[in-house]
């Protein structure tokens, strides 16, 4: 599915939670699709550590022809978070001295990410959203737009994501964050933008690929099977088990395609994420959160009790278990399978636009 159009919004200075200051922030926004006649049918759908504004490129199965949210029918929006590396303001882009940020880019957290969307929303016209959905980093940026700015939401969708993250959740990250910090080409965050310290990002990634699946999955796929590349590892220490050589293709991958600045930006964001203490006077959004089965990145049970005490605070609240083997990355390997579980609710609580 290719974006109706992208656009880049200067939303000037940004002060963020912690009292630092941006002085110029830009917000990539990616739209698929137009808005009906009221201008009451926008989506908008916060990204995960690894996503972009680009909904099409990563979750078509939520959101495409055909699909819970057809552009046909609905506006889809994308905004590339503060911190990322994919057209939003990040440690890669032009500090007010014209050299890349790096390790001088202030940490940022979900509350920050979210007023910048808000302001470039509002910039762009876009007084009213009919629903904010995300999974992982980007269901920690549904539950503070419900949170934050009510009266704009009238539904908020928290996939895979609860009101703070756990002492787990934040150690995993401090240990993938390590592999990048041990690259000897990190140079304490000041590494030349086209040397990336690749072999830590690789690393980095591998880790997370662990807590992103589930030992069932694991096991049905790779088992303690060699890899299918060939090699014996009972005889050669180079040799590797599938499963090893999974992970080494997807740090591969990611290492081509993420700035380690941002990867740190992003992951900190998520630990730093703890809205148990906001309880708003305004009740407005209603709330949908889903649990995911197998998932120890976010156990459904936080996310199950999460949804118990916003239902207890006042809100239309209600929670689902997304039944699956996967683990946590469900939301995006069975995006339709989720789809299934939330288009009976979505129906129920929002009026599609004809």
């Amino acid at each position: 599915m290719e974006p109706t159009r992208t656009t880049d919004v200067d939303i000037g200075a940004l002060t963020l939670a912690n009292g630092e200051r941006l002085e110029r922030v830009v917000q990539r926004v990616t739209q698929y699709g137009e808005f009906d006649t009221r201008r009451a049918n926008a989506v908008l759908v916060p990204h995960a550590l690894t996503g972009s504004s680009r909904v099409g490129d990563w979750w078509n199965g939520i959101a495409g022809p055909g699909k819970l949210f057809d552009p046909t029918q609905w506006c889809v929006l994308g905004v590339n978070a503060l911190g990322s590396c994919y057209g939003s303001t990040g440690p890669a882009s032009p500090a007010p001295d014209g050299a890349p940020y790096a390790a001088r880019f202030p940490i940022v957290c979900v509350r920050d990410m979210v007023e910048a969307q808000q302001r470039a929303l509002a910039a762009l016209g876009i007084e009213r959203l009919a629903v904010v959905i995300g999974g992982s980093l980007g269901g920690m940026q549904a539950l503070t737009w419900a949170l934050e700015y009510g009266p704009f939401v009238e539904n908020a969708v928290i996939v895979g994501a609860y009101d703070a993250f756990s002492a787990m959740g934040i150690g995993l990250n401090a240990v993938a964050r390590q592999a990048i910090y041990n690259d000897p080409g990190f140079a304490g965050g000041n590494y030349p933008p086209d040397l990336q310290p690749t072999q830590g990002v690789r690393l980095a990634r591998m880790i997370a690929m662990l807590t992103y699946k589930s030992d069932v999955l694991f096991e049905t796929r790779f088992g303690n099977r060699l890899d299918r590349a060939g090699g014996d590892p009972a005889r050669n220490r180079g040799d590797r088990f599938d499963v090893e050589g999974y992970l080494a293709y997807q740090g591969d991958i990611f290492a081509k395609r993420m700035d380690a600045n941002a990867y740190l930006a992003l992951t900190r964001a998520m630990d730093l994420f703890d809205v148990r203490e906001c309880s708003p006077a305004d009740r407005t959004p209603r709330l949908t959160f889903v649990g995911i089965e197998n998932d120890w990145l976010f156990p459904k049970h936080y996310i199950e009790r999460t949804a118990a005490r916003y239902a207890a605070l006042g809100y239309a609240c209600s929670y689902h278990t997304f039944a699956t083997g996967h683990g946590h990355d469900a939301f995006l390997a069975e995006a339709e399978a989720l789809a299934a579980i939330l288009a009976p609710e979505l129906r129920l609580q929002t009026t599609r636009p004809a």
